[in-house]
């Protein structure tokens, strides 16, 4: 009895220690360090176990606010961050790039990262919305696959560092279209009238219009735009429906045909309808890279370095092979994913293995695309003032 005694005043004396070091003089909260040996794992409501961070820091921020694209991050990803560091992880959506571009330079935001497309890195940094990162405070840098890093649109990685890249190409249901389109230019054919769907993607759809007239996918010749838009009001008519947010669906749905999608859409539309294609047109395709950026006045910069250090861990990234099969510029994760036989719940809600996510990435002509491909593409630049009339011609054809 004596002993008990002692053992239950211990107890107390314990945990009243542990009271005073959780608070301050002021009664702020100490800083929460997540180390290799604190105990983290956690189970995702599939069951997955979520690992400790590979690269352990400390945050003492509770929540971490996203401005990011639509159905672009994995849920366990975001799941395992809230497990594991406690923090709570907020998220706003966008479906394009100016409209995210609109919003941020509109001010007062309250956001700490978001996923701008390559050439609006450069024009976010001209308008002073982004901040440096420190290198020193992202040791998973390391990851990554140099050619997807230190392009022209952020040198050294000052102010991005990628998340996933990509192409636009044309995607068409080969059960439903008798005359498979091999170029930008078959898509103005009268046959696919109402029967295509393309991204709500101002650069990227005048971009690949520029390549049927032979220009230059960055031109900032006005006339040459003026061109672009009239052409582009003939291929209004064949336009079912302009869709940034999941353009798979209606494809699967039969409400559309073909059109053009992202590698991402286009991969996951295959593997639930083997009759979708990915052609790449003869023009070229357009060649992007998304990644993450830091807002100029985030709220929570200790988190958001978490939350890039921890998503970007091989045995977490791994979970955009799964669910956003675009092209992966982080390297580790192959390696991870390669030969292991991890059980994991696949897209379609299905067990399958880590292996077998890998072969079928490497497999696919999707994903997988070659070097001339590469060489033969189309990426699009920051235009500077001369954005401006691409938003003039954007606005007429949508209003048509």
């Amino acid at each position: 009895m004596y002993k008990n005694r002692i053992f239950i005043l211990l107890q107390f004396f314990v945990i009243a220690i542990l009271m005073l070091a959780a608070c301050s003089g002021d009664g702020d909260v100490v800083a929460t360090v997540v180390t290799a040996d604190t105990e983290v794992s956690r189970l995702t409501s599939t069951g997955y176990t979520c690992p400790e961070p590979e690269f352990p820091t400390t945050v003492t921020s509770t929540e971490l606010n996203l401005f990011v694209w639509t159905e672009y991050i994995p849920a366990e990803m975001i799941e395992c961050f809230e497990l594991v560091y406690g923090v709570k992880v907020n998220r706003s959506e966008y479906s394009s790039n100016e409209e995210m571009y609109d919003r941020l330079s509109a001010g007062g935001s309250n956001y700490d990262l978001t996923q701008p497309t390559d050439y609006v890195i450069a024009r976010m940094t001209r308008q002073d919305l982004l901040q440096e990162f420190d290198h020193a405070k992202l040791p998973a840098l390391k990851n990554f696959d140099p050619r997807y890093l230190d392009f022209e649109f952020d040198p050294g990685n000052k102010y991005s560092i990628p998340y996933l890249a990509g192409t636009d190409a044309i995607v068409v249901n080969t059960g439903a279209v008798e005359n498979i389109p091999q170029s930008w230019a078959d898509l103005w054919k009268r046959e696919y009238a109402g029967r295509m769907v393309f991204p709500d993607d101002s650069r990227s759809v005048i971009g690949l219009t520029l390549l049927t007239l032979g220009y230059d996918v960055n031109t900032t010749d006005p006339l040459q735009l003026a061109e672009a838009r009239e052409k582009l009001y003939e291929l209004v008519p064949n336009i079912r429906l302009f869709d940034s947010d999941s353009p798979q669906t209606a494809l699967l749905a039969g409400a559309v045909d073909l059109g053009m999608m992202w590698t991402g859409e286009a991969y996951l539309a295959r593997q639930a309808n083997s009759d979708i294609q990915y052609i790449f047109p003869t023009e070229g395709v357009i060649l992007w890279q998304d990644n993450w950026s830091m807002l100029k006045d985030a709220p929570h910069p200790d988190a958001a370095y978490a939350w890039l250090n921890y998503i970007n861990q091989p045995n977490i990234f791994w979970m955009v092979l799964r669910d956003f099969p675009y092209i992966n510029p982080n390297t580790a994760a192959f390696n991870f994913a390669r030969n292991n036989q991890t059980k994991v719940v696949g897209v379609n809600g299905k067990e399958t293995t880590l292996a077998t996510l890998y072969v079928a990435y490497m497999a696919s002509p999707i994903t997988s695309i070659s070097s001339a491909v590469i060489k033969n593409g189309h990426r699009i630049v920051d235009v500077g003032e001369s954005t401006r009339l691409y938003d003039d011609v954007w606005e007429a054809v949508k209003n048509r």
